[in-house]
């Protein structure tokens, strides 16, 4: 097979292996606009919101097609989040042939590693943080005043609040291969410690919203993850030499020669 043949055959089974992940997404999309309906799941969203509030509070919708658009923005999202093993399961298919033995080995458990760190990260938000940053937050509101959040102003909030804490748990990941892939020794990440805290509670500052709690409450897992990373990598060590291995990519398992 000539090289343009192989790179035509790779762009349609990447195109394969899109369609497949975006009908995985669509599937879970249709599903989920049809039970339990996306003004519920805005509502099962604004639930930490909302039991902060006085009793009687109300949010409100300041655009015209607002009120339609933003639960289905959070039905999507949440379909993407569920379908999230069917587009790693696509993504690990179509890169798994192009990888040495042992480097599929590790990249299975980084790829199902990170998603599962990546759920909790976000359930940490949602079951944890929300309350009690919300709570917080009302007991500064002034008395005179009645709180009516917007839905749409919220979900980007809590969309960023989501991705913050859902990548400050894949810490222990990135801690991981980068002393697997030998880009920093395990020596080294030890000795960034104190830069590492300090980094921490700056990130907290910039993503999380101008208090002393969300920013503690995002902070301190960085910290304790990053610890959980080193540990980790004290069982892993280094992969083994690009030199050193004896199966080509690609190559099947057993005898090759002649």
């Amino acid at each position: 097979m000539s090289d343009q043949d192989s790179f035509i055959s790779h762009l349609v089974e990447l195109r394969q292996r899109l369609v497949r992940a975006l009908a995985a997404v669509l599937l879970v999309f249709v599903s989920l606009v049809i039970w339990p309906g996306a003004a519920a799941i805005y509502d099962l969203l604004a639930a930490p919101l909302m039991s902060a509030l006085p009793e009687g509070s109300r949010m409100i919708a300041t655009g015209v097609v607002t009120p339609f658009m933003v639960p289905m923005k959070v039905t999507a999202l949440l379909a993407f989040m569920i379908a999230l093993p069917v587009v790693l399961f696509q993504t690990w298919a179509f890169v798994a042939p192009g990888l040495y033995e042992h480097e599929k080995r590790f990249a299975l458990p980084v790829i199902v590693g990170s998603s599962v760190l990546f759920f909790l990260g976000v359930a940490f938000c949602y079951f944890f943080v929300f309350g009690k940053v919300f709570a917080f937050i009302n007991e500064f509101a002034p008395k005179s005043i009645t709180p009516a959040p917007d839905i749409e102003a919220y979900f980007a909030f809590v969309s960023t609040m989501f991705l913050a804490f859902g990548v400050t748990f894949e810490i222990p990941i990135v801690v991981i291969v980068l002393v697997w892939m030998g880009i920093v020794s395990l020596e080294k990440l030890r000795e960034a410690r104190p830069y590492v805290v300090v980094g921490a509670f700056v990130v907290a500052a910039v993503v999380t919203p101008p208090d002393v709690l969300s920013q503690f409450m995002l902070a301190v897992p960085m910290c304790l993850l990053y610890e959980a990373g080193l540990l980790c990598s004290r069982f892993i060590g280094r992969r083994p030499a690009r030199d050193a291995a004896v199966e080509p990519r690609g190559a099947p398992d057993g005898d090759s020669g002649g």
